[in-house]
């Protein structure tokens, strides 16, 4: 028995997909984006259910996640988002992974390192277009674009740039880092080079800009069941992928006036029955929680009491006298006609699902479902 685990529903994940494709016209493709660990559902499940569903590239943060695919038998391009370090080139060359260029000192050591390979090594260039965080300056750009390192043995395979602000009210800015992404690819065009893969909106823009779409799009969160689209944006029927359920580990009752937990946040003010959970911060779930959040038992919201431990939390059943030790108890999911999202559990805390998400703990096993 596993008391504490989540549940991951591969048929929901294909109906986020197919709401995704459904943006798209036939000759973008879907680049899907399964860095931490896919958003805290089980990178390698996840990664080949959507290869079997058509998906042909992938992207992830790190060296070591790109690693961890190909050990688990993902031929797919893997594109790898993050900062590459000198370092890691061998790594990155052995498991035939893709890097992103997003610093143009790096590729010097990365052409030394690919001579030996017969044929040239694809990479991709990162433009920074208003991000503020990891590309190429519009003022590097040419130089780069320029140099000879990129006709041989290296290959420009793809350019992207990021997004930051697609999903935020006003549309300027994602309009204005549109227009500076124009304006870099003209520069290429200039210089008679090919980009095969041109790839720039992420989950909101794939909703909101479909200037954005080019030849690849990179959805994350709206794969996995949640999108941060602004209420004014019609936002595609996804389901969430993720469950995460315990179970009733010990019932007790305290008298009026007696406390719960750490510090005595928690005072009852009337007899008062206690479910005892075994899940806590250390498995992903948030200590902001604390005398705030809710769990559903029986079809029923009942209120988290107490502070959340490290490896424990504290309900109140009193109002559900006929709960027993052994129940399940859903943290994120559906139970009966009641449902506790991952964006309401941010909500609470003042996060965003995405955090939620990726925090759910490696000890809290996976279970996949096609239902």
């Amino acid at each position: 028995m596993v008391p504490t685990y989540a549940t991951v529903n591969l048929t929901a994940l294909a109906h986020n997909l197919s709401c995704i494709t459904g943006y798209l016209s036939p000759s973008c493709k879907v680049l899907a984006v399964v860095k931490a660990n896919a958003y805290g559902h089980g990178a390698v499940t996840i990664a080949h259910t959507l290869a079997k569903q058509g998906v042909e590239r992938f992207a992830v943060a790190s060296l070591d996640e790109g690693i961890e695919l190909r050990q688990a038998g993902l031929t797919a391009p893997i594109l790898i988002l993050g900062a590459l370090f000198e370092e890691q080139i061998v790594d990155l060359m052995a498991h035939r992974l893709t890097p992103v260029v997003s610093d143009g000192r790096i590729l010097p050591a990365l052409a030394k390192a690919v001579r030996a390979h017969p044929a040239p090594y694809q990479i991709h260039l990162k433009v920074d277009t208003g991000m503020g965080r990891l590309g190429l300056s519009m003022d590097e750009l040419p130089a780069i674009l320029d140099a000879q390192i990129l006709r041989s043995p290296l290959q420009i395979e793809g350019v992207m740039t990021h997004l930051a602000d697609a999903d935020g009210e006003d549309s300027a800015f994602t309009e204005r880092q549109l227009g500076a992404f124009h304006a870099m690819l003209e520069q290429v065009r200039l210089r008679g080079l090919t980009l095969p893969l041109v790839h720039v909106a992420n989950s909101a823009a794939i909703v909101r800009f479909p200037e954005a779409h080019f030849s690849l799009v990179r959805p994350g969160i709206m794969l996995y069941g949640y999108h941060t689209l602004p209420a004014s944006v019609r936002a595609p029927a996804l389901k969430p992928v993720l469950s995460l359920r315990t179970t009733i580990a010990q019932l007790r009752t305290i008298p009026q006036g007696g406390t719960v937990s750490y510090n005595k946040t928690f005072v009852a003010k009337r007899p008062t029955r206690i479910a005892v959970l075994p899940i806590g911060y250390a498995d992903g779930y948030s200590r902001q929680l604390s005398n705030r959040g809710f769990v559903l038992i029986q079809g029923t919201r009942a209120p988290i009491i107490g502070l959340v431990c490290m490896d424990m939390i504290m309900v109140d059943v009193t109002d559900l006298p006929s709960v027993q030790i052994g129940e399940t108890v859903t943290l994120i999911g559906q139970q009966g006609t009641e449902s506790i999202g991952a964006d309401e559990v941010a909500g609470l805390i003042g996060t965003i699902p995405y955090e939620v998400l990726c925090g759910i703990g490696s000890r809290v096993p996976r279970f996949y479902e096609s239902t």
